[in-house]
């Protein structure tokens, strides 16, 4: 089968597609035909093996497992031993591992069927970003009229974390360019800070809580602008130096005054992954997917999501 692989660290360079062995049907798991996978800033980081600390994980000199990818959407071609939800044949998304190949495992729950009416690539588009939103939501407790921040708006993680907190009540100010505040009020902003000319920090004890998936401002900056008690939560960012990262924001969240900080580590969840399957069939939450490259082209992807070329997610397809 043909998968997007990377047998060493690097920039976008180091992408290829091969021809690889097909993924073994393993007891609880799934194999799924890959129509589309989605594109996040995770691959990225698995990519280039930065932060450095990651690689305690992933490969100290170079990457144990070659190909990238989790999110996942496609068609049901094996099950395995055990496996009683789904059948040969049955259209699904959710997570995956290796995802950017024609055929990718899984974890039978951490699938969930098509919702009607959502395209495999609208599908794809959904899970790792809406799993991280509906995380980053819970940990910032009461929603139903808060007043809640969130940077990185027009992104992937974002542009979920708009609607989901816009659906349970909150008062949602988006955080991006200002060329994109159209498609943040779109998905249920009330407000849009153009960060490129106004700051979001500047006005004192403004947010309950605030969702900083862009990682770019000191914790001290965002001491200002929420309320005493109120909740910070680190959630992504590509600023912080090679050994840690976004990481090294986190290390000075002890000495947080009057706020509660939290960092965020998302996980895949089948529970999240259902509830977002849920939201996209009843309507409340609609992909934000908007653009797709095929494989070959697996490297403007990633250049596209780093250089936030596009609003919303970018989609793979073999």
């Amino acid at each position: 089968m043909r998968a997007v692989v990377r047998h060493e660290y690097g920039d976008t360079s180091v992408l290829r597609v091969e021809e690889i062995e097909e993924p073994a049907l393993e007891p609880g798991r799934i194999i799924v035909d890959v129509a589309a996978a989605g594109v996040n800033m995770a691959e990225w980081h698995m990519m280039t093996g930065e932060p450095r600390i990651m690689r305690l994980s992933t490969g100290i000199r170079r990457p144990r497992q070659p190909v990238l990818g989790q999110d996942v959407a496609g068609i049901v071609t094996a099950v395995g031993a055990g496996v009683t939800e789904f059948t040969v044949g049955d259209a699904v998304f959710g997570s995956a591992r290796a995802s950017w190949a024609t055929r990718a495992s899984a974890r039978a729950d951490l699938l969930q069927p098509l919702p009607d009416g959502v395209s495999f690539e609208q599908a794809a588009a959904v899970p790792m970003s809406g799993f991280t939103a509906l995380q980053a939501l819970r940990a910032a407790g009461q929603l139903d009229g808060a007043r809640v921040a969130i940077t990185g708006a027009a992104g992937g993680v974002g542009s979920y974390a708009i609607q989901l907190a816009s659906s349970r009540g909150a008062n949602v100010t988006a955080v991006c360019r200002g060329t994109k505040a159209g498609f943040a009020r779109d998905l249920g902003a009330d407000e849009v800070i153009d960060y490129t000319t106004a700051d979001p920090t500047n006005d004192a004890s403004r947010f309950d809580a605030v969702l900083d998936f862009a990682g770019s401002l000191p914790i001290t900056r965002w001491e200002r602008a929420i309320r005493p008690g109120g909740t910070l939560i680190l959630g992504g960012g590509e600023e912080g130096g090679r050994l840690l990262g976004p990481l090294s924001r986190s290390i000075r969240a002890p000495f947080a005054r009057g706020i509660r900080v939290v960092t965020l580590v998302a996980s895949a969840n089948g529970n999240d992954i259902a509830e977002l399957a849920a939201a996209l069939a009843s309507g409340t939450l609609r992909s934000t997917h908007t653009q797709s490259y095929p494989f070959a082209d697996a490297s403007r992807a990633v250049d596209a999501l780093r250089s936030a070329r596009h609003a919303g997610k970018i989609a793979l397809t073999p």
